[in-house]
């Protein structure tokens, strides 16, 4: 639709290539600097995933660590199981936020699924819905 309406991209400075994306010239180079660019784009995105995943086969998880740790979940359901127990009161003390402790920890006390995998001593992974 640019072309059609006669806009296109001319670079005016700069050493090297001549871009006039109104010759057919232009649009060649365009097109191969644009092809390159996604090529590398693609490259960055590999080696990204392969790092992550030598990182996991080494033990290493990414991201930031969690507040919530077997010793802790112990506490925060016994604490919960408490029919007085203020929810915001016990995170404090925990050193977290109430949606943190909700997250593990029902309101009687009882873990919830991230709560039981804790427990378990395997990774929870909340499955993702997605669009069919």
């Amino acid at each position: 639709a640019l072309r059609e309406r006669g806009i296109g991209l001319k670079v005016l400075t700069g050493a090297g290539a001549q871009i006039d994306t109104t010759t057919a010239n232009g649009r060649l180079a365009f097109g191969i600097f644009a092809a390159f660019a996604e090529f590398e784009r693609e490259l960055i995105a590999e080696r990204t995933q392969a790092g992550l995943a030598a990182a996991r086969a080494r033990g290493r998880m990414g991201g930031r660590p969690r507040k919530m740790d077997k010793a802790t979940l112990a506490m925060a359901m016994a604490a919960m199981s408490d029919r007085n127990a203020i929810a915001a009161d016990v995170a404090r003390r925990l050193g977290m936020t109430t949606t943190t402790l909700y997250m593990y920890v029902n309101g009687d006390g009882t873990p919830k699924a991230p709560g039981q995998a804790l427990l378990d001593g395997v990774p929870y992974r909340k499955e993702r819905l997605r669009a069919a």
